[in-house]
C-alpha cells in the first residue's frame, strides 16, 4: 500500500485528490496538511511513502518544506512529488534542486496522477514528461545558477559521466543499455553509481547535477 501525504493550502484541492487517491486500491491518503509547518509535523508522524506538496502556501511554503522533508534523517525514504500550475516554474526547479523527485500539474489526468505517485513512491525520478525536463534545463542551464563544478564529476568514470548524461537527456534504464549496449542491470548500476559518488539523492538530482556542471547543455539530447 502506497501511503500518501496531500499538502495544499485549498481545501477542495485537497479533497478532489483525495476522491481521487483513494479511488485506487494500492493508494491510502494517511493525511492532509494545508501549510509547509504541518505537513513536516504530519510527515514526521505518519512517515508517508509520497509527499504531494504544494508550492505557494502561506507561512511556512512548499518549497522550504521539501528542503526541510529531504534533510530530516528520520524521513528518509520520504519522496515528495510537487503539485504545480505553471509547467515552467523556478520555484519547482529550487524544490527538483531540493530534492524533490518530481513535479505533476494540478490539471493531470486522473490515471496520470497516480501512475507518477506510483513511480515516486517505487523510488524513481518523474522525469518522462518533457515539461520536467524542459524545466531543469532552462533553470540548471543558466552559469549563474550553478552550485556544482565540471570538476565535481572528476569521480566518475568516464562511462558513468555517459550515463549521467544520458539520464539527463531523459532515457530510461532500458534507453540507455541500448544506447550503450550493456544489459539493463549495468545501467542501473552505473546511474546507481553516479548517484551515489555525487551524493544525489536520487535521479532526479543526478539530472539537475548534470545541467549545472555543464555535462548537458539545455534543450539538447545526446546522440
Amino acid at each position: 500500500m502506497i501511503r500518501v501525504l496531500l499538502v495544499d493550502d485549498q481545501a477542495l484541492v485537497r479533497a478532489g485528490f483525495r476522491v481521487l487517491l483513494d479511488s485506487a486500491p494500492d493508494v491510502d491518503v494517511v493525511g492532509e496538511a494545508a501549510n509547509g509547518e504541518d505537513a513536516i509535523a504530519i510527515a514526521r508522524d505518519q512517515r508517508p511513502d509520497v509527499v504531494l506538496m504544494d508550492i505557494r502556501m502561506p507561512g511556512l511554503d512548499g518549497l522550504e518544506a521539501t528542503r526541510r522533508i529531504v534533510a530530516d534523517k528520520g524521513l528518509t525514504g520520504v519522496r515528495v512529488l510537487i503539485l504545480t500550475t505553471f509547467e515552467v516554474d523556478e520555484y519547482v526547479f529550487e524544490a527538483l534542486r531540493a530534492g524533490a523527485s518530481g513535479f505533476v500539474l494540478k490539471d493531470i489526468e486522473p490515471a496520470e496522477l497516480l501512475q507518477a505517485v506510483r513511480v515516486v513512491a517505487r523510488g524513481d525520478a518523474l522525469l518522462s514528461p518533457a515539461v520536467t525536463r524542459r524545466l531543469i534545463a532552462e533553470f540548471a542551464g543558466r552559469p549563474e545558477q550553478r552550485r556544482i563544478a565540471a570538476a565535481d564529476l572528476k569521480v566518475l568514470t568516464e562511462r558513468e559521466r555517459e550515463v549521467m548524461a544520458l539520464a539527463a537527456a531523459g532515457y530510461s534504464n532500458d534507453e540507455i543499455a541500448a544506447e550503450l549496449f550493456v544489459s539493463p542491470a549495468t545501467a542501473k548500476t552505473h546511474v546507481s553509481r553516479a548517484m551515489s559518488k555525487l551524493g544525489a539523492r536520487d535521479r532526479a538530482q543526478l539530472v539537475v547535477m548534470a545541467y549545472e556542471t555543464g555535462l548537458v547543455a539545455p534543450r539538447l539530447r545526446p546522440h
